[in-house]
């Protein structure tokens, strides 16, 4: 198979941006909505754990995820990249089209690499930098990979079902909101949650941070693809639809309800937008693409301002309450934007009915898998290290007490 330099040139950019996503992207907008004192130990722990998944995904990650024929999970025998020489190619859609399965493995890694990292924000301002760490190995190995392979690996069981996720709704959203809920659990919530105020400190960075999440998640969506061709199109213009909606959805129910819409909450519902839009960015029309993203806004929106605080659940980031909700609004939505009528890809011979059961079935096993994978990944962790700060250590901050370092100067 010849690899075609303009689909290989293609997926090198959609890896780095990607990669861009999570360095600066979601250190700046996770750090953005912390207090002051903890900006630097959330950037360290986005960063930290995303060389962790790094180093994983090529130790034996990758080969859990993508060799052998297992149902469930792959084999080792690509265990460290094995065999994968640069001229080694993997098959794309298009018949006779391939690029180095290297490149593929490179791409596959930053989504790796961004799931474990989202993990983060439900648990910021009182998780130890070394847990973090920990917990990372294992997740990678015990749940994410095994997770990608059941979705995307040829022999994978939800891919054998036929549920549709195009980007990562299941693998990398729903995953990571559901192992934030689960940390929350086994963490507790901070000093302070619902008696003292815990607004974010600069929602300049929160913006920043945003768009450039935004931007990188093109080469999440588009990339996708793996070919420079019309699907990554479609992609990208439900890339742009979707988080404009969201946008503007739930500034509009900010307006509704308290007369100012704000910017932290045009930020939340962009990405709420994207997140929804994920699984489906490769079968949506533009339409679809829209209603997808405001009623996942509306969702998200209702959840974290009416129940949230009622569940005394502090999901620091709302970590669950986007990219967990806003993944299941937007996987099991993919099978009604994909119905011809709204523009969507489905064939002629569409049937919504038994999509929507496919894709409610996919959600159902992603969330089983990522909340026992997840417990068991915790309680591993809380044996072999303290899960958090103690009680002085916390309210100091741990930009001090984690790394001995301050974001600014007093």
């Amino acid at each position: 198979m010849a690899f075609d330099s303009g689909d290989v040139a293609w997926v090198l950019t959609a890896t780095l941006l990607v990669t861009m996503m999570l360095l600066p992207g979601l250190a700046l907008f996770y750090g953005g909505l912390v207090r002051a004192k903890n900006l630097l130990s959330v950037m360290s722990q986005v960063m930290g754990v995303g060389a962790v998944a790094i180093l994983v995904w090529v130790g034996w990650a990758y080969s859990l995820a993508f060799s052998g024929s297992g149902l469930i999970v792959g084999d080792l025998a690509k265990a460290g990249l094995r065999g994968i020489e640069g001229d080694t190619a993997w098959a794309l859609a298009t018949p006779g089209k391939a690029i180095p399965e290297l490149l593929f493995a490179c791409f596959q890694m930053s989504f790796a690499a961004i799931t474990v990292a989202l993990v983060v924000g439900a648990l910021v301002e009182r998780v130890r930098f070394s847990a973090m760490l920990l917990f990372t190995i294992l997740f990678v190995s015990i749940v994410y990979a095994p997770i990608a392979h059941m979705v995307w690996a040829a022999d994978g069981l939800i891919l054998q079902t036929g549920a549709i996720d195009f980007a990562g709704g299941t693998v990398v959203h729903i995953n990571a909101g559901i192992a934030g809920l689960v940390g929350v659990a086994f963490a507790g919530p901070r000093i302070g949650f619902l008696k003292e105020a815990m607004p974010p400190h600069s929602l300049a960075l929160v913006l920043v941070g945003a768009g450039l999440l935004w931007v990188g998640w093109f080469g999440f969506n588009a990339g996708s693809a793996l070919e420079a061709n019309s699907l990554a199109a479609i992609a990208m213009l439900n890339t742009f639809v979707a988080p404009a909606a969201g946008m503007l959805g739930w500034m509009g129910i900010e307006r509704w309800r308290s007369g100012k819409p704000s910017l932290l909450g045009g930020a939340s519902g962009a990405v709420t937008g994207l997140v929804a839009v994920t699984p489906a960015a490769g079968i949506s029309g533009p339409l679809g693409a829209i209603l997808l993203g405001l009623a996942a806004s509306a969702a998200c929106y209702s959840f974290i301002a009416l129940a949230k605080h009622r569940l005394r659940l502090d999901d620091s980031l709302d970590v669950f309450g986007i990219h967990g909700l806003g993944g299941i609004v937007g996987s099991v939505g993919t099978a009604i934007v994909a119905v011809p009528m709204l523009g969507g890809h489905g064939g002629p011979d569409y049937s919504l009915g038994t999509q929507l059961g496919r894709q409610v079935g996919a959600v159902l096993l992603a969330i089983g898998w990522s909340a026992a994978g997840s417990a068991i990944c915790f309680y591993l962790t809380r044996i072999a290290l303290p899960l958090r700060r103690d009680a002085d250590e916390e309210r100091e901050g741990l930009d001090l007490s984690e790394h001995g370092e301050r974001a600014y100067n007093p």
